[in-house]
């Protein structure tokens, strides 16, 4: 992390030799921007936009629009396979994280209707 602040954050990430320094907007509570300041491979306006929908029964629907613009042959090629075959790749890693975030938000709803019910 290089940079924090109220609803922002500057980070570096990458792995397999392959990095971006990103620049992280979550001040609007529907949104979360995470914008390329800096890559060895990713350049233009690359980046993730993630936004949330709160629906009527509890859930949030998350919606994410990635950009990748190669800013030389190892980007370009990137971005042409990422075009290909990253919708299903990101489909798969993201659905860990929400099962996840499913079971605490479970576990929490049991733990509130415990207390409320005077059970611990």
């Amino acid at each position: 992390m290089h940079d924090q602040g109220p609803g922002e954050a500057e980070v570096t990430e990458g792995s397999h030799g392959i990095w971006e320094r990103l620049h992280y907007d979550w001040s609007d509570p529907d949104r979360v921007i995470a914008a390329t300041i800096d890559s060895n491979v990713w350049g233009g306006c690359s980046g993730h936009t993630y936004t949330l929908t709160r629906r009527r029964d509890g859930t949030t629907e998350v919606e994410v629009a990635v950009v990748r613009e190669g800013k030389n042959p190892q980007g370009r090629v990137l971005a042409a396979a990422l075009a290909t075959l990253g919708k299903p790749a990101l489909r798969q890693a993201l659905r860990q994280p929400v099962k996840a975030i499913e079971a605490r938000s479970d576990d929490a709803t049991v733990s509130r209707k415990n207390c409320a019910s005077g059970l611990r």
